[in-house]
């Protein structure tokens, strides 16, 4: 076992520990906006269909229900503009973290191949390649990149941390380039629900990908748009010939969503009110922390999609995480998605009304 875990990093949040106890000794307790997990309850109707769907006593299957299949295959349609989808072109994942993880070794990749990622990304994707034993190689433009072994190429768009978002143009010519050069791609775009100051497109819309799905799969997660991370509950859509394989391998590894989640997706994917809702109650907290921190001496790049905003005071991530946790605090170090973001912290928009409105009062003093 420890050969496969000498391969893995330090597990970063362990880091900030010593940082959690300052912030947690502040009279007023913390305010915890390092981690992006949701803290909003889940809608009434999503919980009443996984109650409903309880007893569930049968093993489910890995591809899911044909009704999940036909939520999702709906949802890409209205909200995503694809077109021509069907069930063959979707799958169900157990969370998108456990897919970033093991995709690599799923698809065969090893030593000699290369994965590629951007320079400041989600750290699982580097954990996936070192699991499988493959190289990996971090990016600003990807077409900039020798293709000769690359194997899988990972976007994220919105970006996990910075927020940026790719443009339609970037997406299709980058989406060319990978064909080209038999490059396998995939899309992270677990935001894709949260644009403020930009309207994120998906790799599934033909202006995109010219009405073929050949060689990408997209990513999503109902983690943050619908408040289910501890549902688990995710998808992969796009190119057929990617998504049958996989789906045998998740087969044989029990790689299942449990049968009542499976009915929460499909009314989480049926229902949009909630989605509204939620952006509602995020863009009023990014507002007031995004004021706060702007006068108290930061700066804010990109970010204009996403759960965070990528912020700086051109000084050592690690001093910045200090001094805030000392105002009860806790922030997410740059240097946690790359060693490009050393002068960069994550704040993420995860806390209550409350807790937000203290962060503000805290920023004021």
């Amino acid at each position: 076992m420890s050969a496969v875990s000498d391969r893995l990093p330090t597990f970063p949040w362990d880091k900030l520990e010593p940082y959690k106890k300052t912030a947690a000794a502040h009279p007023g307790g913390i305010v915890d906006l390092s981690v992006g997990t949701p803290v909003d309850p889940v809608p009434e109707l999503i919980q009443k269909a996984l109650i409903d769907a309880a007893d569930s006593p049968g093993y489910p299957t890995v591809w899911g229900t044909p009704a999940l299949r036909d939520a999702v295959t709906g949802w890409l349609e209205r909200r995503l503009g694809a077109r021509g989808v069907t069930h063959r072109h979707v799958l169900p994942i157990v969370g998108s973290k456990e897919l970033v993880a093991w995709l690599p070794t799923q698809l065969g990749l090893g030593p000699g191949d290369e994965v590629a990622f951007p320079r400041l990304a989600y750290p699982t994707y580097e954990v996936g390649a070192r699991l499988a034993r493959a190289g990996y190689v971090a990016y600003d433009d990807p077409t900039e990149l020798d293709p000769t072994d690359l194997k899988l190429l990972w976007l994220n768009t919105p970006s996990n941390p910075t927020g940026k978002v790719l443009s339609k143009a970037d997406l299709t010519r980058i989406v060319a380039w990978a064909r080209e050069h038999g490059i396998l791609l995939f899309s992270d775009e677990c935001y894709v629900e949260l644009g403020w100051e930009a309207d994120p497109v998906s790799v599934l819309h033909p202006e995109v990908n010219g009405g073929s799905y050949e060689g990408i799969v997209s990513v999503h997660s109902l983690s943050k748009r619908s408040n289910l991370a501890g549902y688990r509950a995710a998808f992969l859509a796009g190119d057929p010939a990617v998504l049958a394989p996989l789906l045998e391998i998740r087969k044989h590894g029990g790689m299942m969503t449990s049968a009542p989640t499976q009915a929460a997706v499909v009314a989480a994917l049926s229902d949009e009110a909630h989605v509204h809702e939620q952006r509602e109650r995020y863009a009023a907290r990014r507002t007031l922390l995004r004021e706060a921190l702007l006068n108290h001496g930061f700066r804010i790049d990109h970010s204009e999609a996403g759960l965070y905003l990528w912020v700086t005071r051109e000084e050592s991530c690690w001093d910045t995480v200090s001094q805030l946790a000392a105002r009860g605090i806790l922030v997410a170090p740059g240097d946690f998605y790359g060693p490009a973001g050393a002068e960069h912290v994550r704040v993420a928009l995860t806390a209550t009304d409350e807790r937000v409105r203290a962060a503000v009062e805290r920023l004021k003093a």
